[in-house]
């Protein structure tokens, strides 16, 4: 197990120099979801709507700004590795396992990145009042790891294929929609009740969703990535 963290850590480190270098898959998803921000913000606006509605739509937009922006740059984390033929020496020299591990982390850490941008400018620019913060974060923090476990497992399928674009989204939506419409309404109930038990449904939802993704991406994996 101490090899595997090793490992995986690695890999995950591995990962942020190559970032830190060409920035793609942060500017990415950063542009997407500021240039949806923007325009939510243009189009719906904090007077736009009425207040009894305001908890819903706003839960909506703000999971679409971030549903949308994994879609649009957690995918690179193998197909770049293909592009660059880079995959054959991870093969060599980190275990499947790691690999996957590394993958995941790198792509949790975008997502928190983007979070930690774009979730203050959502609350701010709509003036989304959340009545529970401590429901509201651990939404986003499980949301995350729903996102990322699903996308990173998704990208490793689909690295391979000719047409990667249009590929990576026909199996990870349906696959995040679960997840998405619990994070959805947990955070509509996290804005008007300041209760955490109030939505402790969502939450024990998208646990059990991203435990049995992480479980069965750790088992199929080796064969994924080893074909």
């Amino acid at each position: 197990m101490k090899s595997l963290l090793k490992a995986g850590w690695a890999v995950f480190r591995k990962d942020v120099r190559t970032e830190l270098r060409t920035r793609v898959a942060l500017s990415t998803l950063l542009l997407f979801s500021i240039c949806v921000l923007v325009l939510a913000g243009y189009a719906v606006g904090p007077t736009s709507l009425a207040p009894e509605d305001r908890p819903t739509v706003n839960s909506v937009l703000l999971w679409i700004v971030l549903f949308f922006s994994a879609l649009s740059g957690l995918a690179r984390s193998f197909v770049t590795e293909e592009e660059t033929g880079t995959a054959h020496a991870l093969r060599l020299t980190a275990p499947p396992a790691a690999v996957l591990l590394g993958k995941l982390l790198f792509n949790l850490a975008l997502l928190l990145v983007v979070n930690i941008v774009v979730v203050p400018l959502f609350l701010a620019m709509l003036s989304f009042d959340i009545a529970g913060p401590a429901l509201f974060v651990t939404l986003l923090v499980l949301g995350d790891l729903a996102l990322a476990s699903a996308s990173t497992f998704v990208a490793a399928i689909v690295a391979k294929a000719q047409s990667k674009g249009s590929l990576f989204p026909v199996l990870a939506i349906p696959l995040l929609l679960p997840p998405l419409i619990g994070a959805v309404t947990g955070t509509r109930i996290a804005a008007t009740d300041p209760s955490f038990l109030a939505g402790i449904e969502h939450v024990k939802l998208l646990v059990s969703f991203t435990g049995a993704m992480t479980t069965a991406a750790f088992l199929l994996f080796p064969t994924v990535f080893e074909e």
